[in-house]
């Protein structure tokens, strides 16, 4: 059975632990599993910063940074029960939850980043968003999370051709193990926090993942090879708990809805710094960076596409996203 954290294991025993009060105070608990330098995080304290501003300091906004209160998946199920109020997530952990969201792990789905924020932000962002809330999950923003791209310990990878044979570590992601095992390496399912240990253990041969998560991770001490072949754009999504949702007052929810859209501009734009010194920082430390010909990535990831363009569920979403101007 798996050890929760301590954290974890008072947060679940306390009563009403997704928002609390405090005199005249509503206290909202928001977890994550960054490090406190993340743009995520420092997106989240603007977003604290303005809810309490918003409110008249009535409302606040506790942030449990680090994975203290469990992984991705284990935050979502505590939004679930009300143990917990927010929390951001990766959209391939939601698709576990509401599985209209697997459209987002697929490769090269996006045509470049004005596409993808067309999409995030307009009529089929905030449908996908909805649809969580059957699940008693309520979207309430996408934070900019990049491109993903393979980073290998053992070799550089130049064409999908250099993947064959490479144990690839993805998300518990349904969709990310068969997008790697279609662009050819063998997928291992590892948690975020332990990937560095099977990195360096030989466990796994390589991951996949945006350039400030594999710098500020340090990931590139044992993966050297950095191939920018860019073959996801899987946005992180705010979420909150139905439960705190409807315990708001219109009022309420709009100082939080508020708070939250501020804080995702200004994540977006601290994105764009930390993935140009990313860059920067870990070719200063001797990775080898690798830009390739992605036309080749393209044509290898197609026959995904083309499978979930026939899934019921996921074949009109895409259908719409690719149209999306």
């Amino acid at each position: 059975m798996r050890t929760l954290p301590v954290l974890l294991l008072a947060l679940l025993a306390a009563p009403l632990a997704g928002c609390g009060a405090r005199g005249d105070t509503t206290t909202i608990k928001l977890a994550h599993t960054l490090d406190v330098s993340h743009p995520v995080h420092r997106a989240m304290e603007l977003m604290a910063e303005r809810l309490a501003q918003k409110s008249g300091g009535t409302m606040r906004v506790d942030i449990y940074p680090s994975g203290q209160l469990g992984s991705e998946r284990e935050t979502l199920e505590l939004l679930q029960i009300g143990s917990l109020g927010m929390t951001k997530v990766s959209s391939s952990v939601v698709e576990g939850f509401a599985p209209a969201f697997r459209v987002f792990g697929l490769p090269f789905l996006f045509r470049d980043d004005a596409h993808r924020f067309a999409v995030l932000d307009g009529p089929v962002g905030e449908e996908m968003l909805r649809s969580m809330e059957p699940f008693r999950l309520r979207g309430l923003a996408y934070y900019d999370a990049g491109s993903r791209s393979f980073y290998t310990t053992r070799r550089p990878v130049r064409t999908p051709a250099d993947l064959a044979g490479l144990k690839i570590r993805t998300q518990e992601s349904a969709v990310a193990m068969q997008m790697v095992r279609t662009l050819g390496a063998s997928a291992t399912p590892i948690a975020w926090g332990e990937v560095y240990t099977a990195l360096q253990q030989g466990v796994a041969d390589g991951a996949e993942n945006n350039p400030p998560s594999f710098h500020l991770s340090r990931h590139y001490e044992v993966a050297r090879y950095y191939t920018l072949n860019e073959h996801t754009a899987v946005p992180d999504v705010v979420v909150v708990s139905t439960e705190l949702w409807d315990d708001l007052t219109p009022l309420q929810r709009q100082w939080l809805q508020e708070a939250v859209d501020e804080s995702a501009v200004y994540q977006r734009r601290l994105w764009a710094e930390a993935t140009e010194e990313a860059l920067r920082e870990v070719e200063a430390a001797g990775v080898q960076v690798i830009r390739p010909d992605r036309r080749a990535f393209l044509e290898k990831g197609a026959p995904l596409l083309d499978a979930f363009r026939r899934d019921p569920e996921v074949g009109p979403i895409l259908q719409r996203i690719q149209a999306t101007r």
